[in-house]
């Protein structure tokens, strides 16, 4: 592309632009927003405020932001939920939070894993 073709493309984008700035000016909702934007500024340096600060007062639920977070752990990992099964053949009891627990997998090698999970007695956090 020349050099001459590009500065005629830039001068074309430019008086477009001019036209739709000229458009905006004459737009009553953009001196609105203006002026309000003027008042709201002046009345922030009168009483010493930042925006930030603004905000801060406005916001309805400032300290529900910071409770929604998640809580933080040493771990990095949720904790699981802890499992109790008791066998019905022997009345035994395995509490657990995995599945590879030695006592949890015999039973599941012998009764078959469906059988097994149908012993589960209640889970707990």
């Amino acid at each position: 592309m020349s050099l001459l073709s590009e500065y005629m493309k830039k001068e074309q984008l430019l008086k477009q632009i001019s036209e739709e700035l000229k458009q905006l000016e004459g737009d009553d909702r953009l001196k609105s927003e203006l002026q309000f934007k003027e008042r709201l500024e002046a009345l922030m340096a009168e009483f010493d405020k930042s925006p930030r600060d603004v905000i801060d007062m406005l916001d309805p639920k400032p300290q529900a932001s910071a409770t929604v977070a998640q809580p933080k752990s040493s771990g990095g990992r949720r904790k699981r939920k802890l499992k109790i099964y008791k066998n019905p053949h022997t009345g035994e009891v395995v509490e657990t939070r995995g599945g590879n627990q030695k006592t949890l997998k015999a039973w599941k090698d012998e009764h078959g894993t469906r059988t097994v999970e149908s012993w589960l007695v209640r889970t707990e956090d």
